[in-house]
C-alpha cells in the first residue's frame, strides 16, 4: 500500500480550515505546487510538468493556442449550471451549452464535466507556466463552487431581482425551483381572478406560471407557452381531454416583464395579457369551487413532470374571490395592487421582494405563508456538488439498461470534477478545492457502500449511463492525500469483476463494449494494484491493453469505430466516418505511461509517441478561438475526410480531453529510475528539464520531428547516472550516439533503450541521430490497404476525392528499403511530399483538407530504380507480391546484394509457378541496369 503524501498532516489541517464556515471564502491559492507521491510499486518516477519547460516547435505553438483560450474564456459560463442548480445568481452568465446546457444532447445531463475539464486545464497551464492568470482562475472557480455546494446544503432561498415594482423572485432555468402554496390559496371561490407579473427567460413549452391540482386528472393551470407558443389556461376535472381553456393569440415576450390574469364568473372565463382581454369563454361550466381540496398548489410547477420548471421571475401574485373587472386589470397594469382599484388579493397575496430567505409572507390577511421548494426535494446530502440534482445517481441504482435522455454518465462527471478540483489542490494548494473533493469522495462513498455488490456490477456493466471514465486513478490519487480508508475502499466498490477477470485471464472479450467507457478504467486499476498490491489489477490493466494495441489501432494511434470496437484483428472493415474518438487516445496515453511506470517495455512509450505525435496532435486545429478550443470528436478515415474541430454541439468529452491534451504535452518526455540511477529520454521534444534532486538541467534542442535527431546539453551540478535514450521501434537503421563528439560504444536495437552511463558535467553535450525511413504499415485484416510513416510521422494523402486512391511505392526505393525516393519533396514546406499529383502531409497539421490517412497500395509492374520491366507484379493468394518478397529483405548493402535477393525471389516464384521463366529473366535483367539510391 502506498503511504499517505508526507504533507498529510498540514493538508488535512487545511481541510479542516476549508470546513468551517466563512472560512474558505478567505483562503486564497497558495504560490507553490504540491505532489502526489510516487508508489513504492513504481520503477521510474514522472517529473512535475514545472519540471519539464518546452521550448519552440510544433508543440509549443499547439499548446499556446489552449492556453490563450484558457486565459480568454469566461468561466462564469462554466460556473452557470452548477449556480442554477443550487439556486444561485448566474449573473447573467449564458451557459456554454452542447453537452454544458439543457438545451444540448440529451437534455445536458452530462452538465458539469466540462469544468471539470476546464479546471484541469487551467491547473496544468499554471503549473507548466507559472502565470498567476491561471491561478487567479482557478480560484475564482473553487470559490463559486464552494458557495454552490454550501447552497445545494441549504433549503432554497429567494434569488432577488429587480421586478416590475421593487424586488422580484427569478427562478433560474435549471434550479428547478418552485413556490409551494398553502392548500387554501384558492378558498373553494366559485369565481375568482389569478393575477401576476411574469418576466420569462426560455421559450421552452408547457411551463406553467401557476398549477392547482392533485395529479394529472384534476387541475387548473396558467402555462406561459402552450404548444403554440401562447399563453393557456385550463381547468379541467377529467385530464387533458376534458380541459376547458382559454388560448392567447400572441407569444409572450422573453426577457420582459408581462402581466397575465385569469377571471371567471358564472360560466365566462377570461384571459387577459397586458391588460387586454385575448380569450373569453362564455361555456365554461368548472371553476375552483368544483376541484375541491388539492395537494399541489405551485407556481412555477406542472402537475405533469415532463414539463419544464418556469425560468423567469415573478412579482405580486394576487388571488381574489371576484372576477375582477377590466378597468380593475387596466389599474393594475400601471399601479402596484395595494394601490390600484383592484386591491389586494383577499384570498392571498405575495409580495416577492418581502423575503430575502425561502418563505414568502401573506399579505391578503389569511396567513397563508408560501415556501420556495426545489422539485428534487433536498436540501443534498453532504459533500455532494454537481450541476444538476442527485436524482441522476438515484435512478442509476435502478436501472438496467441505458437511456442516456434519463441517466448520462453522473460518475463520469463526477470523475471530471473531482479531477478538476484535485488538479487544483495540487497545482495551487487551494485547501477549499481539496475540501470540495474530499466531500465528494465521501459523498459517493455515503451512497455506494450501502449498494449490494450485485446492484453495483448491474450499474457499471451499464453502457453509457454507468460509464464513470478514470474516477478509480483519482480517487486513489486523492486517498494519497487524505489517508481516509473511506476513499480507498470507495474506489474498490468500482470493480467490474466480469471485466477484471476476463482481462486478467487475457480473455478477449472487448467485441461490442464501447472503448472509452472502459479504457480509463484500468489506468485506475492499476493505482488499485499500486494501493492494494493485487496482482489481478496490473495483470488485467497489461493484458487489455495487447487486446487494443495493436490489435485494434489505427495507424495513427486511435482506436474504436462509432465509439465501440469490433472483433480483434479488424481494422480494414471499420474504417468510417467516426473513428478514432479522441478520447480514447487520450485515456490510451495515459494507461501506456502508467504501466511503463511499472515495467520499462518500450513499446510502451514507442505507442506513447505515435498516438501524441499523429492523433493528439492533429486533433487540435491550428488556429485560434475564443469560444472554443477547437479539438476533433472523431477522425474519420474514410477517403476525402475532412476533420470537423467543432464536433456535434460543442462542450464534448474530446473537447475537453483536448484541451488537457495540449496543457501537457511535456509530461512523458523524460522519467527517471525511482532510485535516481537513471534518466529516460522518451520523446524527442525541444524542452529544457530541471531535477532538482540531481541539481542538473538537460536541455534538449530539436526540431524534431522535421530534424531527425536531438541535442542534450546538460547544466548545473556533476552527477553520475545511465542516460536511457529510447531507440524507436521503426529506427531501425543509423541510431548514433555521441558524447561531446565522441561516438559511444555499443549497437542500438530499434524498440529499445541505448544507455549511457557516465558522471555527467555541466557543458556535456549528447548528440542523438535518428534516421528517418519512409514506410507502410498494414491494415491487419487487408495487406493492400495501407498508411504512410516517415519515422515517426503519419503521412496522409490530401485529396477531395472520396474514393480510395491508389499509390505504388517501390519505383525507386533505396537499397536500405526507404522508400522516400519514390516521392518528391514539396519545396519550402518540410514533411510534404507528392506522389502521382497528390500531396502527402503530416497527419499532425490541423488544417481542414480532405484527405486519405489509408489508401490501396497498387504496384503493376515490376519496377527498379525507376526502370520499368514490363513485367507484372504477380501476387500469391494472400496478396504478397514479388516485389514485396523482395524488398522484405532490405536493407541491402550494395546494388549487388539487392540483384542477387531479385534472382533468388525470382528463382523461388518460378518453381512455384507463379512467374514464367522469360519474366523473372526480364525482372532480374531491369534489376541489374538500374540505378538505386544508397
Amino acid at each position: 500500500m502506498a503511504p499517505p503524501l508526507s504533507r498529510r498532516t498540514l493538508l488535512q489541517s487545511a481541510i479542516l480550515a476549508a470546513a468551517v464556515p466563512g472560512a474558505g471564502a478567505a483562503l486564497a491559492p497558495a504560490a507553490s505546487a504540491a505532489a502526489l507521491p510516487p508508489p513504492a510499486s513504481w520503477t521510474l518516477q514522472p517529473f512535475a510538468l514545472k519540471d519539464v519547460a518546452l521550448g519552440p516547435g510544433v508543440f509549443a505553438a499547439k499548446r499556446q493556442l489552449l492556453l490563450d483560450h484558457a486565459r480568454g474564456y469566461d468561466v462564469n459560463r462554466l460556473l452557470q449550471v452548477f449556480r442554477a442548480n443550487a439556486g444561485l445568481s448566474t449573473g447573467g452568465a449564458v451557459a456554454p451549452g452542447g453537452w454544458e446546457g439543457l438545451d444540448g444532447e440529451a437534455n445536458g445531463n452530462l452538465r458539469g464535466h466540462y469544468t471539470g475539464h476546464f479546471l484541469s486545464m487551467l491547473s496544468q497551464a499554471y503549473a507548466s507556466t507559472g502565470d498567476q492568470t491561471y491561478a487567479d482562475r482557478i480560484g475564482t472557480m473553487v470559490g463559486a463552487l464552494t458557495d454552490v455546494r454550501a447552497a445545494l446544503r441549504t433549503d432554497p432561498r429567494m434569488l432577488t431581482v429587480t421586478g416590475r415594482w421593487g424586488g422580484a423572485h427569478e427562478n433560474v432555468r435549471g434550479s428547478y425551483q418552485y413556490v409551494d402554496l398553502p392548500a387554501a390559496v384558492l378558498g373553494g371561490a366559485a369565481a375568482i381572478t389569478l393575477s401576476i407579473w411574469v418576466k420569462p427567460t426560455h421559450d421552452a413549452n408547457w411551463q406553467r406560471v401557476f398549477d392547482f391540482g392533485n395529479d394529472t386528472t384534476r387541475y387548473m393551470y396558467l402555462a406561459s407557452r402552450n404548444a403554440s407558443g401562447v399563453p393557456r389556461f385550463a381547468i379541467t376535472t377529467n385530464g387533458a381531454g376534458g380541459e376547458q381553456g382559454l388560448n392567447g393569440t400572441a407569444a409572450l415576450p422573453l426577457n420582459q416583464w408581462s402581466h397575465l390574469a385569469v377571471t371567471i364568473s358564472g360560466t365566462t372565463g377570461t384571459l387577459y395579457v397586458n391588460g387586454a382581454a385575448v380569450a373569453t369563454n362564455t361555456a365554461m361550466t368548472l371553476n375552483p369551487s368544483v376541484l375541491g381540496t388539492l395537494t399541489n398548489n405551485w407556481l412555477g410547477r406542472s402537475n405533469y413532470s415532463g414539463d419544464p420548471v418556469h425560468a423567469g421571475a415573478f412579482d405580486e401574485f394576487n388571488v381574489y374571490s371576484r372576477a375582477l373587472t377590466a378597468a380593475d386589470i387596466t389599474s393594475l397594469q400601471s399601479n402596484e395592487a395595494k394601490n390600484s382599484s383592484a386591491g389586494l388579493g383577499n384570498l392571498a397575496s405575495y409580495y416577492f421582494s418581502a423575503t430575502t430567505g425561502g418563505t414568502f409572507g401573506d399579505a391578503s390577511g389569511r396567513g397563508l405563508t408560501a415556501t420556495l421548494r426545489r422539485t428534487w426535494g433536498g436540501p443534498s446530502h453532504q459533500g455532494f456538488l454537481a450541476a444538476y440534482p442527485e436524482t441522476q445517481f438515484i435512478a442509476l441504482e435502478s436501472m438496467t439498461s441505458g437511456d442516456y435522455t434519463k441517466v448520462w454518465a453522473p460518475y463520469y462527471t463526477a470523475h471530471k470534477i473531482l479531477k478538476g478540483l484535485l488538479d487544483a489542490c495540487l497545482a495551487t494548494d487551494d485547501a477549499r478545492a481539496l475540501d470540495l473533493a474530499s466531500g465528494m469522495c465521501d459523498w459517493m462513498y455515503s451512497r455506494l457502500s450501502k449498494l449490494p455488490d450485485a446492484t453495483l456490477q448491474r450499474m457499471w456493466g451499464i453502457f453509457s449511463s454507468g460509464e464513470f471514465g478514470g474516477i478509480v486513478e483519482t480517487i486513489a490519487d486523492l486517498y494519497t492525500i487524505t489517508g481516509k480508508a473511506e476513499h480507498l475502499a470507495l474506489a474498490k466498490l468500482f470493480d467490474l469483476d466480469t471485466l477484471i477477470d476476463a482481462c486478467a485471464a487475457n480473455n478477449d472479450i472487448l467485441n461490442g463494449l464501447h472503448a472509452n467507457q472502459h479504457i480509463p478504467i484500468f489506468t485506475g486499476y492499476v493505482r488499485l494494484y499500486d494501493a492494494t498490491g493485487e496482482t489481478r489489477y496490473l495483470t488485467a490493466a497489461k493484458n487489455f491493453w495487447g487486446m487494443v494495441i495493436p490489435q485494434r489501432m489505427y495507424g495513427i494511434g486511435g482506436t474504436s469505430t462509432a465509439e465501440f470496437w469490433k472483433a480483434r484483428g479488424v481494422i480494414a472493415g471499420t474504417i468510417s466516418d467516426t473513428d478514432a474518438e479522441t478520447c480514447c487516445a487520450y485515456n490510451l496515453l495515459k494507461l501506456s505511461r502508467m504501466l511503463f511506470f511499472h515495467e520499462q517495455d518500450p513499446k510502451y512509450m514507442d505507442y506513447y509517441e505515435r498516438a501524441l505525435y499523429n492523433q493528439v496532435l492533429g486533433s487540435k486545429q491550428d488556429k485560434a478561438d475564443a469560444e472554443k478550443p477547437l479539438v476533433t470528436y472523431f477522425i474519420g478515415l474514410t477517403p476525402g475526410h475532412v476533420r470537423d474541430y467543432t464536433p456535434k454541439q460543442g462542450t464534448t468529452c474530446c473537447e475537453g480531453t483536448g484541451m488537457e491534451s495540449a496543457t501537457k504535452y511535456q509530461d512523458s518526455v523524460y522519467f527517471k529510475a525511482a532510485d535516481g540511477s537513471a534518466l529516460y529520454v522518451n520523446l524527442y521534444s525541444p524542452s529544457t528539464l530541471t531535477w532538482a534532486e540531481k541539481g542538473v538541467t538537460v536541455t534538449q534542442t530539436t526540431g524534431y520531428p522535421v530534424e531527425q535527431g536531438t541535442t542534450l546539453t546538460f547544466g548545473g551540478s556533476s552527477a553520475a547516472f545511465a542516460l536511457k535514450l529510447r531507440v524507436p521501434s521503426w529506427a531501425t537503421a543509423g541510431f548514433r550516439v555521441t558524447v561531446n563528439g565522441s561516438a559511444v560504444s555499443g549497437t542500438p536495437v530499434a524498440g529499445s533503450y541505448f544507455t549511457v552511463s557516465r558522471t555527467w558535467q555541466s557543458g556535456d553535450v549528447v548528440r542523438i541521430a535518428v534516421p528517418f525511413r519512409l514506410r507502410v504499415e498494414q491494415a491487419l485484416d487487408d495487406p493492400s490497404l495501407q498508411t504512410l510513416f516517415y519515422g515517426p510521422v503519419n503521412l496522409v494523402a490530401r485529396n477531395s476525392s472520396t474514393s480510395s486512391l491508389q499509390f505504388g511505392l517501390y519505383a525507386n526505393a533505396a537499397l536500405s528499403g526507404d522508400l522516400l525516393p519514390t516521392l518528391t519533396a514539396v519545396s519550402g514546406k518540410p514533411l510534404h511530399y507528392t506522389l502521382n499529383g497528390t500531396e502527402f502531409a503530416p497527419f499532425h497539421e490541423g488544417t481542414e483538407d480532405p484527405t486519405h490517412a489509408y489508401w490501396r497500395r497498387a504496384e503493376p509492374r515490376i519496377v527498379f530504380g525507376n526502370s520499368d520491366s514490363g513485367v507484372a507484379d504477380p501476387a500469391k493468394a494472400d496478396g504478397t507480391t514479388l516485389l514485396d518478397e523482395v524488398w522484405a529483405g532490405a536493407p541491402f548493402a550494395s546494388k549487388a546484394a539487392l540483384v542477387a535477393r531479385v534472382q533468388t525471389v525470382v528463382n523461388a516464384w518460378v518453381a512455384a509457378g507463379l512467374l514464367t521463366q522469360a519474366d523473372g529473366e526480364k525482372a532480374v535483367s531491369t534489376a541489374s541496369a538500374a540505378t538505386f539510391v544508397a
